[in-house]
């Protein structure tokens, strides 16, 4: 634009220059009409140009501004697609990352649990009754059986908190509901109560065998530490159990409710299957009717997380 300005204004110049000499090459044609006619024409076509030359400057000048304005358009566009070009690259970061976020959410998910459990129980007293060796019928064959048992059982896991709800990170409460079997024999032989047919009314000794069990159903808070860890310990601080005898007490009872303490450790084999072992203490708080159940069991469970 600067180049089209300064051709115009040499024009010019030349224009101006060619009046004058003609002036002074001519005085005398001043007085001529032709001469005065040409110079007139000379200075419309002077106007002329001068008129085009600002039409032209005025155009450059909107071209120039019309430039500036694309200009800063350009660079708003440029800033936009910067904008979005990086919106962009922070949600393929997020694509990229969330499977990893969401596996850790399913894996945090799994701490509810389905067990299978069984092994060795022990009693701290020997469990007397009405059919095997009694106090209130003390005729017959007066066997008892062992204190030590086997037992098998099966409960649920059901995770509240992942951290004991602020108070320690890393550290899941869970709900655990449980029941247990225990025998502790099927061959102990029966009292006059027994007897086929009773020796109290002067038959002969033919007592029946009789199974000696336990059901024991539990409600109790279990605390597992370690949080994302293969290998997790737990406890039962305390809680609730319920005791089913057969054959019942003397007086004919057969519920006896109690407390459980417990303590174990688990192992994350594969996915979500475990192995672990176990401990627990039953406590009655002394004889319920003349029977005491309280005893302890050690054994190991097998769970499936879901």
């Amino acid at each position: 634009m600067k180049d089209i300005v300064n051709g115009a204004n040499y024009i010019l110049n030349i224009s101006v220059i060619l009046f004058f000499l003609t002036i002074a090459v001519s005085p005398q044609a001043l007085a001529d009409d032709a001469a005065a006619q040409r110079i007139k024409e000379l200075e419309n076509q002077l106007q002329t140009m001068h008129s085009n030359m600002q039409m032209m400057q005025n155009g450059m000048q909107a071209m120039q501004s019309e430039l500036e304005k694309l200009k800063s358009e350009s660079s708003q566009v440029t800033q936009k697609v910067e904008h979005i070009q990086q919106k962009a690259q922070e949600v393929e970061k997020e694509q990229k990352t969330r499977p990893v976020a969401v596996a850790h959410v399913k894996e945090r998910n799994k701490n509810n649990m389905v067990f299978f459990r069984g092994g060795f129980a022990h009693n701290t007293q020997h469990h007397n009754g009405l059919t095997f060796q009694s106090n209130v019928v003390p005729a017959g064959v007066q066997d008892r059986p062992d204190k030590n048992a086997w037992y098998f059982g099966a409960g649920f896991d059901w995770n509240l908190t992942d951290d004991a709800w602020g108070m320690a990170p890393k550290t899941s409460v869970l709900a655990e509901l449980m029941f247990e079997y225990k025998e502790f024999s099927s061959k102990v032989q029966g009292n006059a109560l027994a007897n086929v047919p009773t020796p109290l009314i002067g038959g002969a000794e033919n007592p029946r065998n009789v199974t000696v069990s336990q059901l024991s159903i539990y409600a109790s808070p279990k605390i597992k530490f370690r949080e994302g860890s293969r290998f997790r310990p737990w406890i039962i601080p305390a809680g609730f159990g319920v005791h089913i005898i057969s054959p019942p007490g003397e007086s004919g009872s057969f519920f006896i409710p109690g407390v459980v303490f417990g303590g174990g450790a688990e192992y994350r084999i594969w996915k979500d299957f475990y192995a672990g072992v176990d401990a627990r203490y039953n406590l009655t708080g002394g004889k319920k009717d003349g029977v005491v159940v309280d005893g302890l069991t050690a054994g190991g469970y097998v769970g499936i997380g879901f």
